[in-house]
């Protein structure tokens, strides 16, 4: 069987944001995310 070749078009990266409450861990990561 053969497999057609994937190509990534964006890079793959995990992320872990870790912080308390209210520290702004949401709109940091929705300012990363934003490509």
């Amino acid at each position: 069987m053969a497999k057609a070749k994937f190509e990534r078009t964006k890079p793959h990266v995990n992320i872990g944001t870790i912080g308390h409450v209210d520290h702004g861990k949401s709109t940091l990561t929705a300012a990363i995310t934003r490509v």
